[in-house]
């Protein structure tokens, strides 16, 4: 039964797979992107003395503020939102309102503690002019990284649980298929 509401729902299987593919895109690039800068990107940067750790920090955030970036960062909201209430009653329900849930944490993170970072970084101004370039780089760094690291963890997590929410996805179509497929089961047009 509970497969059936997904196949008579005029197409919602189909429309509901390609919504979890953009789920799990777009999570994927917002978890490489917290990964690199956790991995990479900051230990790099970490190595520079403090106005170039400044002068790069305030570039990188700015660049930042693009259409791209902020289409990953709300589409993987959003398109997990919207796989969660498609897949409702479906057997891949359940992980994909999980990983709603750890985005939902990451995306607090990034709103609430990353971003007015940034802008704290932002408002110390010309990094050639700062008066105490240690003391900004202080107050900034080890606070952006801890919560880089949540942030980027709680991504991954909901990566893995889409994925999780895509096989299952998969197996109950190919369920429905079979059914329908089987001439024991009858005709799916009597049911």
């Amino acid at each position: 039964m509970r497969n059936e509401r997904v196949t008579k729902s005029g197409g919602r299987g189909s429309s509901a797979g390609i919504v979890l593919g953009a789920a799990i895109v777009t999570m994927g690039l917002i978890a490489g992107t917290f990964y690199i800068f956790s991995c990479g990107v900051m230990p790099g940067l970490g190595r520079s003395d403090d106005r170039v750790f400044i002068e790069v920090m305030q570039n990188m955030n700015d660049a930042f503020n693009n259409p791209v970036f902020f289409a990953s960062f709300m589409g993987a909201l959003l398109f997990t939102a919207v796989s969660a209430w498609q897949l409702r009653g479906t057997s891949a329900f359940r992980w994909v309102l999980a990983a709603l849930v750890f985005y939902l944490v990451a995306f607090a993170v990034t709103s609430v503690v990353n971003v007015p970072l940034n802008d704290e970084l932002a408002d110390a101004g010309d990094p050639a002019k700062i008066a105490d370039p240690a003391a900004v780089r202080e107050k900034f760094e080890d606070a952006w990284l801890a919560w880089n690291v949540v942030r980027t963890l709680v991504s991954t997590v909901a990566i893995g649980l889409l994925a999780r929410a895509l096989v299952l996805f998969g197996r109950d179509g190919r369920v429905r298929q079979s059914a329908y497929l089987d001439p024991a089961a009858g005709s799916s047009a009597s049911r």
